[in-house]
């Protein structure tokens, strides 16, 4: 509206700044047609200019009307479309947030929360029959939040899961992949590992009982038996470890192999799950040493992974290797009575 007024606006002011003059040419007269009637007087400059000004006078009072109504329409439209926005937000949440109250509820209320813009880490205390555990349950809201590394930052090395955790200023640490001892004090991540979606030393295919676990790129827990390294690079591997056995797939429990039944038969434990909406599960028990009469065993661990409704379960590390470290303090009792230095570890960053 402004812009077709603009035209308009400026002879407007030419008139009032150059006031002119209006002539008639001499002897020229305006006549009514009737005899003897005297000339009618032409309009008086002032006159025009003024009717011009208060013509002038309320196109701009439309316009400014116009202006403001069309503010007035549009914050009222943005001011709807932000609720709209919200209101969308919070129902395509609302999926998420049923499943992840349905969950919560066999794992109870957590003992201590870490809150923040890359993950939620909460941490759940258990009393089973037989042993004491923690779960950490971990919501990955960016995917760079979780990282494996290794001891010292190279293979042979070995450092505690606490002493990895001080030194990448981490939050949240979990013992990881097993480890072969080369006899000389060091340490070596065993079988296939995958750290920053390169292999660490090689591909090596599975076999008897191992497997593999991790993130991928997309930040899935990934796992399982991989014959060959195309087809375990087909889940785009970000970073993982290898040990045994794998304890439940897709929801289903898998046999535990003869030797792991009894090898010991109860021991410290650590385990990785995920659930349906790729929440991380970690389940770590206690037990005072490595000799089979302490600790939980794979079935009860199967068992937890039922109850606690995960979709995927693989074994970790465990015996003295097990620990939790949740906000810069180790939570659970290492059988070792001291914190082991192992090959691998888990960590969470807020």
């Amino acid at each position: 509206m402004l812009m077709a007024t603009a035209p308009f606006l400026g002879a407007l002011m030419f008139l009032i700044l150059s006031s002119p003059e209006v002539r008639l040419p001499a002897g020229d007269s305006v006549s009514t047609g009737q005899p003897g009637d005297a000339p009618a007087p032409a309009p008086s400059p002032v006159t025009a200019i003024s009717g011009s000004l208060e013509q002038a006078t309320v196109v701009a009072g439309q316009t400014a009307d116009s202006i403001k109504h069309a503010a007035e329409l549009y914050s009222q439209t943005g001011q709807r479309m932000s609720s709209i926005v919200q209101s969308a937000r919070t129902q395509s949440q609302r999926p998420l947030m049923i499943y992840d109250r349905r969950i919560m509820m066999p794992l109870g209320s957590p003992s201590r929360t870490i809150q923040s813009d890359r993950l939620t880490a909460q941490l759940f205390p258990i009393k089973a029959q037989n042993f004491t555990a923690y779960a950490l349950k971990i919501r990955l809201k960016d995917k760079d939040a979780m990282k494996l590394v290794i001891g010292g930052d190279k293979p042979g090395k070995a450092e505690t899961t606490l002493a990895a955790v001080k030194r990448y200023d981490a939050v949240v640490g979990v013992n990881a992949g097993g480890f072969a001892d080369d006899g000389n004090g060091r340490r070596y991540p065993l079988s296939t590992t995958v750290m920053g979606g390169k292999y660490v030393n090689g591909f090596e295919p599975s076999y008897k009982d191992l497997f593999f676990v991790g993130l991928s790129e997309n930040g899935e827990l990934i796992g399982g038996k991989y014959t060959s390294r195309e087809q375990l690079d087909r889940e785009q591997p970000k970073f993982g470890v290898s040990f045994v056995p794998v304890l439940m797939q897709d929801g289903i429990v898998q046999p535990i192999p003869p030797k792991w039944q009894i090898s010991p038969a109860r021991a410290p434990r650590t385990v990785v799950a995920n659930y349906k909406d790729d929440q991380l599960l970690f389940i770590v028990a206690d037990g005072y040493d490595e000799s089979g009469s302490s600790g939980a065993t794979l079935a009860e661990m199967q068992l937890l992974l039922s109850r606690f409704k995960a979709v995927d379960g693989y074994n970790l590390d465990g015996g003295g290797s097990s620990t939790l470290v949740f906000d810069g303090r180790v939570v659970n009792q290492p059988s070792d009575n001291r914190l082991r230095p192992v090959a691998t570890n888990f960590l969470f960053f807020s």
